[in-house]
């Protein structure tokens, strides 16, 4: 059910709920709006409705207009995102303190936001709130290693994991986490065509809110590949379900480390299209 309601008082059947609904179901030419007959098995969950009504007299799913952020001219300006994004810097040394559990929750509120392939909203974020909790985590993917590869030696470019796993064992050098208070690991149903994008885009929100709160991110390959490759098994250890693949994975915290600029990209690769 859609659960599709209209404030009549508050409507000024002004049609744009109609025009802009992308799947065309909603009747605004006479009166006052409704879903067509027949037609609500072809909404696509995206509120659109909702988030156009200049008077907030829609309400779909139970959403209530008034629980919305409104627009407004305060945000960032191109000038703000632009230095947001060239100055983003991917950090590996991490302060010994923990995110505060509110801060951690805004940054999920921002990754809920994430536009989703077809809105199925059905990325998966699986996260540590404690150090406590991560050096549990840190220590069981480091188990998970050495067991791996004492039961057949690791060849190839998952070698290095090898080392990577006797340097922690025997300094304590961490190169998979480094030393990050937090982790965060973004999964979505393996049947979800577009689950990878999903899980991608949702934690570039992630990053780019955090970042305008100190706080310094690293997109973590080398856990991805331990847990696709070398320890499946950490998957169920961490509690994602056996159908679920992972997008990607980051982990954050405060800073130990600042950088005066931003580096100089060497540019993208670019095909201009011409037909």
């Amino acid at each position: 059910m859609l659960d599709f309601k209209i404030d009549e008082a508050k409507c000024t059947q002004c049609g744009l709920c109609s025009k802009e609904c992308p799947t065309l179901i909603i009747d605004g030419k006479n009166g006052i709006p409704a879903i067509k007959e027949g037609k609500e098995k072809n909404c696509i969950r995206c509120q659109h409705c909702l988030a156009i009504c200049p008077t907030g007299a829609l309400s779909i799913f139970g959403k209530n207009p008034e629980d919305s952020i409104p627009v407004t001219s305060q945000i960032p300006s191109s000038d703000d995102m632009e230095r947001l994004i060239l100055t983003r810097r991917s950090v590996r040394k991490f302060k010994q303190e923990e995110v505060k559990t509110e801060t951690i929750e805004q940054l999920l509120k921002s990754a809920s936001h994430a536009p989703t392939g077809h809105n199925k909203n059905q990325v998966l974020l699986s996260l540590t709130h404690t150090r406590e909790e991560m050096d549990k985590v840190r220590n069981i993917v480091y188990d998970a290693i050495k067991k791996a590869n004492e039961k057949a030696p690791l060849e190839g470019s998952l070698s290095m994991y090898a080392a990577i796993q006797k340097m922690w064992e025997t300094k304590g050098i961490d190169l998979i986490f480094r030393d990050a208070p937090h982790l965060i690991i973004a999964t979505a149903p393996e049947k979800n065509s577009n689950g990878v994008a999903d899980c991608v885009i949702s934690l570039s929100y992630f990053e780019l809110l955090a970042n305008t709160m100190g706080i310094g991110t690293l997109w973590n390959g080398f856990l991805k590949a331990v847990m696709e490759q070398i320890a499946t098994e950490l998957k169920a250890a961490f509690g994602i379900p056996d159908d679920h693949r992972i997008g990607y994975i980051m982990v954050y915290g405060l800073p130990a480390v600042k950088y005066a600029r931003s580096i100089q990209s060497d540019g993208l690769n670019l095909n201009e299209i011409k037909l």
